[in-house]
């Protein structure tokens, strides 16, 4: 018998109930509706009508991290079946990249030449979403381009969190090299920990490709962000902010150098204040900058001669000089699209952090110097002595800011380097001593065991 059909037998009788003359709501409920609702019947009817069931409750970020660390380190989830999260940030290098490549290799062969330097993955669930505008920290230069980026994941902050950027890899022809979430789900499928995913998310969104792999980012982002190797802030130097340990005179000279506004000055983008919830400095504030670092000529696309391959676009015809068909322009593209029409921010790339910055085998986005040194020296030098830093492929000296159009020269800041338009303002003495405080940022200090302090080759000559 239908619900209409019982609707039809006892609603005149509700009525009824209800309706007589003289009766309070009471005695009619211990009347006819009351016998209606306290017969065997009426009971039976009640209780076969299924509740909703309840939604499961979310799952914890300390469960999704679990299945964030094997998706990190599964090199079966890539087309090669030789490449994994964990290939580009090696967890005993500080999350960086160990093989001294200027940028990773990937695809289906791992002969595909990134764009990009890799990144440490440490400390990065502290950076802020992307701001276009965001409020200009005291002391921080202004930019020239009449905005202030700031935020965002990836070095030009197309990724608005880290969920979304841990996706990226996996469907990207040049890193892990899967054509689609669908191919992505279909290798997750065959790995042994599938069923710990779907006890996380449920077995249906194996049917939504994309879902699945919004999924996978989910629980990335949560290992990277619950898991304490990622942002364990146990360097020498806070040790030394904790008064847990001291600075050697030459690492005291270097931090009052990094400092010093008219030396260094490092700390004004670098910064040293606290940063989210209090956490100890950052050592960024996360802006963006045209420093106009030379071109690498180590990445074959930057050869004209060699072609150019066909997922790189030839994003510099029609630019003018120096005629290259290809360059990297941090916020307006390649890999970003949506500023590109902001002229005035092409060449711009995030601050990094400096956190661990001893252990990184490359620097800049795209990976041109190998060692410190080079690094503070160009800061210190770019302008006084560019003949030293802008060179041609084979050597000979090359134009000014060499990794640029010629027509967006104008969005470097010269303002914004310790040696300003002019002279370099730090001696060789103090680049050598901003690189032994640099040293101290390096994350495993025990001050019962300073000893043990793994610090990279190019640290220990201090």
């Amino acid at each position: 018998m239908n619900h209409f059909v019982l609707y039809r037998i006892f609603a005149p009788l509700m009525l009824l109930a209800t309706a007589c003359i003289g009766s309070s709501a009471e005695a009619a409920t211990t009347g006819a509706l009351g016998t209606i609702l306290s017969s065997p019947f009426s009971t039976t009817l009640l209780t076969n009508v299924a509740p909703p069931t309840p939604a499961a409750p979310p799952p914890t970020q300390a469960a999704l991290a679990i299945v964030g660390q094997l998706l990190f380190n599964d090199v079966a989830l890539s087309a090669s079946g030789k490449q994994s999260c964990a290939t580009c940030h090696v967890p005993s290098n500080a999350f960086t990249a160990s093989n001294n490549a200027p940028v990773p290799l990937g695809g289906s062969g791992l002969t595909l030449q990134g764009f990009r330097n890799s990144p440490t993955a440490m400390y990065a669930n502290y950076i802020p979403n992307f701001n276009l505008n965001a409020p200009i920290p005291a002391g921080a230069p202004a930019s020239v381009s009449g905005f202030h980026p700031a935020g965002g994941l990836m070095r030009d902050g197309r990724q608005p969190n880290l969920a979304s950027q841990a996706e990226q890899p996996f469907i990207t022809s040049f890193e892990m090299g899967n054509t689609g979430s669908g191919q992505v789900v279909t290798r997750l499928k065959s790995r042994p920990y599938l069923s710990q995913f779907t006890a996380l998310f449920g077995t249906a969104i194996l049917n939504n490709s994309d879902l699945a792999l919004a999924a996978m980012g989910q629980a990335i982002a949560a290992f990277e962000t619950v898991n304490t190797q990622f942002h364990p802030f146990s360097s020498k130097y806070d040790a030394y902010v904790n008064k847990q340990t001291t600075l050697t005179a030459q690492e005291l000279a270097g931090l009052q150098a990094f400092t010093d506004a008219t030396r260094g000055h490092c700390s004004s983008c670098h910064s040293m204040t606290g940063g989210q919830a209090n956490t100890p400095a950052m050592f960024t504030d996360f802006s963006y900058h045209v420093e106009a670092v030379p071109r690498n000529w180590k990445i074959s696309f930057n050869n004209d001669n060699q072609g150019v391959p066909s997922y790189v676009p030839e994003n510099g015809i029609g630019l003018g000089a120096p005629n290259h068909s290809y360059y990297d322009m941090g916020l307006c593209g390649p890999l970003r699209t949506d500023l590109a029409k902001y002229t005035t921010l092409c060449g711009s790339f995030k601050v990094p952090t400096l956190r661990n910055v001893g252990l990184k085998e490359t620097y800049e986005h795209n990976g041109v110097f190998t060692n410190l040194s080079d690094v503070v020296s160009f800061y210190a030098t770019r302008n006084s002595n560019p003949s030293h830093w802008y060179v041609k492929a084979n050597g000979s000296p090359d134009i000014l800011y060499n990794d640029l159009p010629v027509i967006f020269a104008k969005n470097v800041e010269p303002t914004d380097h310790p040696g300003g338009p002019l002279a370099p303002k730090l001696t060789t003495t103090d680049i050598q001593n901003i690189v032994s405080f640099l040293c101290t940022l390096t994350d495993g200090f025990d001050p019962k065991n300073p000893s043990a302090y793994n610090m990279s080759g190019q640290c220990k000559g201090f």
